[in-house]
């Protein structure tokens, strides 16, 4: 697909500035595109390849001032990343609507219900008394589990595994080998030392504009829903434990994992490979740095944790920074000690 300078800048309300009808078939790197591309200059430090780059558009910032000729067509914003980001968003939605009906084989039991313009992929499984909304896409080899709801506009991705029960809300995008509605972890220790398994019968709610990573697992909750609420965003490798409740707007990054009945405030920030401990509750705000252990209760909004167990960060990279320093304390502090012992013979 082509488009032109001013096809794109109607769709991010730019101001083009050269060949209005310049056209491009796919996107680049700056440094890195040639003629038909397009490209875009958010980051100074990029700047010296406007000069040198060969791609054909340019989406730049509206105060940007250039130092010398350019052979590129820029189309003017005022913020070149957003914009770069909502074009990204709407080649995708075009690229989308491609797919549509239902690829065979596929298995669609008779009661389920499927929405205006649904795409299912080959080899998808759709269980008894399924629902899915309007404009959804279901890839290939996906497993929707009984009485599993989907909402509107929502893209599951292959390999996904949504088990029983579930709910899927709106504009939801789920990568491919997630897992969702998996039995929680719950096992009663018996007299003989064996575990006896707790039956996980409540479900997983997924609510409107989440974004969940590739290969992710989260739990059912024993009883009532495990739940990620409006707007978060989870990434790849991310362990969400039974009848967790991670607020709206949360962003979690890879390899986080959070263990049960934990609830998580609005905004929160969760860093790579850190370690959430079991009922407890993190306040609105909270920014957890990476491979950070919390185990205990949040109750301040916006904290600021690092470290394990995690503690104030300030404290914490002021502690890092003196660990460092304790080869050389104790080298002074052995030195002081001898000193101290010269004085004392030479007063005696």
């Amino acid at each position: 697909m082509q488009f032109s300078a001013a096809q794109i800048s109607s769709i991010i309300n730019g101001r083009v500035e050269g060949d209005s009808s310049a056209s491009v078939s796919s996107f680049s790197k700056i440094e890195e595109a040639s003629a038909g591309q397009l490209a875009f200059l958010a980051n100074p430090k990029y700047e010296e390849y406007l000069y040198t780059t060969g791609a054909t558009i340019i989406i730049v910032n509206d105060h940007l001032e250039l130092k010398s000729v350019i052979k590129s067509t820029l189309i003017r914003v005022p913020d070149a990343y957003s914009a770069f980001a909502r074009l990204l968003s709407a080649y995708q939605d075009i690229v989308s609507l491609q797919l549509s009906g239902i690829e065979q084989p596929s298995q669609i039991a008779p009661t389920a219900s499927l929405g205006e313009r649904v795409y299912v992929g080959a080899f998808a499984y759709l269980a008894d008394q399924v629902t899915i909304g309007n404009d959804t896409k279901i890839h290939p080899q996906v497993y929707l589990g009984r009485n599993v709801r989907v909402g509107n506009n929502t893209v599951i991705h292959p390999g996904v595994k949504i088990y029983h029960d579930c709910v899927i809300g709106d504009h939801v995008i789920i990568h491919a080998g997630t897992v969702i509605g998996s039995d929680g972890f719950g096992f009663a220790p018996q007299a003989d030392g064996s575990y006896s398994k707790v039956p996980q019968i409540g479900n997983v709610v997924v609510e409107d504009h989440v974004e969940i990573g590739a290969n992710t697992c989260i739990d059912r909750a024993t009883m009532g829903s495990t739940i990620i609420r409006q707007g978060s965003k989870l990434d790849n490798l991310i362990q969400i434990a039974h009848n967790v409740e991670v607020g709206c707007k949360n962003v979690i990054a890879a390899q986080a994992g959070i263990s049960g009945s934990t609830k998580i405030g609005d905004h929160v920030q969760i860093g790579g490979q850190a370690g959430i401990a079991g009922h407890i509750t993190i306040a609105e705000g909270t920014r957890v740095g990476g491979q950070s252990g919390v185990t205990k209760a949040i109750k301040t909004p916006n904290t600021a944790l690092n470290g394990t167990p995690a503690f104030d960060y300030k404290t914490s990279l002021r502690t890092q920074a003196l660990v460092r320093q304790l080869p050389e304390m104790e080298r002074r502090m052995q030195e002081i000690e001898r000193i101290v012992q010269q004085l004392r013979h030479a007063n005696l």
